[in-house]
C-alpha cells in the first residue's frame, strides 16, 4: 500500500485517495483504513523514514559545542527536508497525530530542540519565550511560503535569515 502510494505521488497524484490505493494494490478498501484510518495516517506513514531523519539531525545539531551554529544547522536542515517533503510538513504542523510513533517522534524532536534553544538563549543568541513547538511552527510556514512563490533556493535563504533575525533577543 505504501508503495503504490509513493507511485501514486512520484506520478504527481497527490490527492493520496485511500480507495484508490486500495484498488491499485489489489485489497479491500477495509484493509487500507485499517492500516489507515484517513489520508493523514498514510502520510504520516510516508513521512515516518524522513522524519526518522530530522530526528537525528536534530541530535547531531545539538550535539554542536556552538549552540548558535547548532541552531542554524538545525534550521537550514528541517527547512531542507520540510521542501524535500511537503508531507512531513502536513505532519508536524498537524495537532493531531493518528500514530503513537508520530507523537513519539515529535516529542524526542520538540526534547532536542528546547535543549538547544535553551542553550542558544543562554549564548544570547535567542529570544527566552520561543519554544521547540513554536520553531517547528515557524519553518513550516517558511516552508510554505517558498512553496507559494517559485521555489527558489535563495528565496528560502532569504525566509530563514528573516526568520534567524526574528529569533534574537529585543535590543
Amino acid at each position: 500500500m505504501l508503495r503504490i502510494a509513493r507511485e501514486q505521488l512520484a506520478a504527481g497524484d497527490d490527492s493520496l485517495q485511500l480507495n484508490t490505493i486500495a484498488r491499485l494494490a489489489g485489497v479491500g478498501v477495509g484493509t487500507v483504513y485499517r492500516h489507515f484510518p484517513d489520508r493523514h495516517a498514510l502520510m504520516e506513514a510516508l513521512s515516518a523514514e524522513r522524519f526518522d531523519e530530522l530526528v537525528a539531525e536534530a541530535r547531531a545539531a545539538a550535539g554542536e559545542p556552538d549552540a548558535v551554529a547548532g541552531l542554524h544547522r538545525l534550521l537550514r536542515s528541517t527547512l531542507a527536508c520540510l521542501l524535500a517533503d511537503p508531507r512531513l510538513a502536513a505532519v508536524l504542523k498537524s495537532a493531531d497525530d493518528a500514530e503513537v510513533r508520530t507523537s513519539a517522534m515529535k516529542a524526542e524532536l520538540d526534547e532536542v530542540v528546547a535543549g538547544l534553544l535553551e542553550r542558544a538563549c543562554r549564548a544570547g543568541a535567542v529570544r527566552a519565550d520561543v519554544g521547540a513547538d513554536d520553531l517547528r511552527r515557524l519553518l513550516c510556514g517558511v516552508e510554505h511560503a517558498v512553496r507559494a512563490g517559485d521555489g527558489d533556493a535563495r528565496r528560502a535563504q532569504l525566509y530563514l535569515d528573516v526568520l534567524v533575525v526574528g529569533l534574537r533577543p529585543a535590543g
